[in-house]
């Protein structure tokens, strides 16, 4: 895939890292690395209440970042390198309930803007494949655990809730139509 940016301009968002940041503000790369943290938050409100269940989740959703590095996408990379980078601000994640009660409204809201910046950034093939390994990320979540708690058997489906979830997500991400 074809870099985002020229390795001469790596101040193109100060201490942001790779090339690849090269024409994102600020903001817009704080938008793409934070939100794949956001889906898995989002993916696991999607689903029952159940901590273990959540915790399953939790960890599936590290694990598709965690794919990210090998993604052949020099911005999939980037993002990747720039989530493990970042230094514990003091900040906590929100919980369960601070999310559900902001809803998924912001999120779809923020795959929006983030699209938007990708459009205008990133060359076709790069942010095609941010689009869908954000994308995979909620996927992994939904899939890693059923109802219960335990991992859910391979090709057993996803709760409506999720099923929603992941559609509304695709369509925010404009990887399906809107429906």
């Amino acid at each position: 895939m074809s870099q985002t940016g020229s390795p001469d301009l790596p101040e193109a968002v100060p201490g942001a890292g790779p090339a690849t940041t090269a024409g994102y503000s600020a903001a817009e790369w704080r938008l793409l690395t934070r939100l794949p943290g956001r889906v898995i938050v989002a993916a696991t409100t999607a689903g029952p209440d159940n901590p273990v269940r959540a915790v399953t989740e939790g960890l599936a959703g590290l694990d598709g970042i965690a794919a990210g590095r090998a993604f052949d996408s020099e911005l999939v990379r980037a993002v990747v390198a720039a989530i493990y980078a970042e230094s514990d601000d003091g900040r906590s994640a929100p919980t369960r309930a601070e999310h559900a009660d902001a809803g998924q409204a912001d999120l779809l809201a923020a795959c929006g803007s983030a699209v938007r910046a990708l459009t205008r950034c990133a060359d076709p093939a790069d942010s095609a494949a941010y689009r869908q390994w954000v994308q995979s990320v909620a996927a992994r979540v939904c899939r890693a655990a059923g109802p219960d708690g335990r991992p859910r058997p391979f090709g057993d489906p996803v709760d409506p809730e999720q099923r929603r979830f992941l559609d509304r997500l695709g369509e925010a991400l404009g990887l399906r139509p809107a429906g």
